[in-house]
């Protein structure tokens, strides 16, 4: 058994030791684990002394007491004082680091874009809802009737063939074009009808430079009394000018189409180089961009339209098409791997 001067010196060794220790300590974390090793209720220093107070002599035990409980009170007071620092130097590390220079320049951010396709698809449907037209909704898959049947496309139509179709069964397909929406059109709404299909996907078996076996395309149809191919031409001079240019003009080709006679296609004079002749337009001056005509007869009857009493005009064409001409893009699948040099240098907005 220990004697009181003997007891006495553990006190002051334990004081001496947080002394000690104190001064190395960097941060608060390194505070709570230093002040454990004297002041856990287990294991701690002079928690262990404050255990061994019941084995002492009683006519010591009140002074080794007394000493025990003043280590105590002086080592908790000491690290509540350790803690505070070190949390208020941490404090201002961190405001240092976080702490913004409003007068430094602005980082460089990306900017983001929209694809080209999108921004073509939004530039058409502003400017045909400009001139009245209704927006529908197209679908992506179309059974056989509204796809080719209700367009006047024959059975034996190389259309229909599987080599330019994706059949999902003998009834349905995927869609080929966006015309069916002017059918769905026609059986839902008696004329006067002026309508543009919202850009949709369409589907052929198709690949190259050029074409792509998935693509989007965009439909438009007039039916009312009297409409003829001048106010086709006029409708499509305001579509050209305000996508490429004012002066730039079209020019009607005869063309085959089953769900509409007579048939065009659609030239517009080259913007690049207002006709001369240049690479674009491949020295001709015109460029072909849709195809278009009056609806065929058999089409407005098929939809329970009188083609006796009312005429119509339509138009589809391929947005892709539009977006390769307007931003000079060479080979159509550089509109679908999203590289950012191709984007970051189109930007109509």
């Amino acid at each position: 058994m220990q004697n009181l001067e003997e007891l006495k010196a553990s006190i002051t060794a334990i004081k001496d030791e947080i002394l000690k220790g104190a001064a190395d300590l960097k941060n608060s974390k390194e505070v709570y684990e230093f002040k454990k090793n004297f002041l856990d209720p287990k294991v701690g220093k002079i928690s262990q002394l404050m255990k061994g107070v019941k084995d002492i002599p009683g006519e010591m035990r009140a002074d080794f007491g007394k000493g025990v409980n003043e280590l105590k009170n002086w080592a908790g007071e000491r690290f509540n004082e350790m803690d505070e620092k070190m949390k208020a130097a941490e404090a201002k590390l961190r405001y240092e680091s976080e702490k913004i220079d409003v007068t430094m320049p602005a980082t460089h951010s990306m900017k983001g874009y929209l694809h080209p396709v999108t921004q073509i698809r939004n530039r058409v449907i502003d400017i045909f809802a400009s001139m009245g037209f209704e927006v529908v909704e197209t679908r992506e898959i179309e059974n056989d009737y509204y796809n080719f049947t209700a367009l006047n496309t024959p059975q034996d139509h190389p259309a229909r063939d599987m080599q330019d179709t994706f059949y999902l069964s003998p009834e349905f397909l995927l869609a080929t074009q966006t015309s069916a929406a002017q059918i769905h059109t026609m059986e839902k709404k008696k004329p006067p009808i002026k309508m543009v299909a919202a850009p949709g996907k369409v589907f052929r078996s198709d690949d190259d430079a050029t074409h792509s076996p998935m693509f989007h395309q965009i439909e438009g149809l007039v039916v009312d009394k009297k409409i003829t191919l001048c106010d086709l031409q006029g409708m499509l001079d305001v579509l050209v000018a305000n996508l490429f240019g004012e002066g730039t003009k079209t020019r009607l080709r005869p063309s085959y189409f089953p769900f509409t006679e007579p048939s065009v296609e659609v030239d517009v004079s080259c913007f690049e180089c207002g006709g001369k002749g240049c690479r674009l337009c491949k020295g001709t001056g015109w460029i072909e961009v849709l195809g278009a005509g009056i609806v065929n007869r058999k089409v407005l009857e098929n939809c329970n339209i009188d083609p006796d009493e009312y005429s119509g005009l339509a138009f589809g064409c391929g947005l892709e098409r539009l977006a390769m001409l307007k931003y000079g893009i060479n080979n159509i699948k550089m509109l679908y791997e999203s590289d950012l040099r191709v984007l970051e240098q189109i930007d109509d907005k």
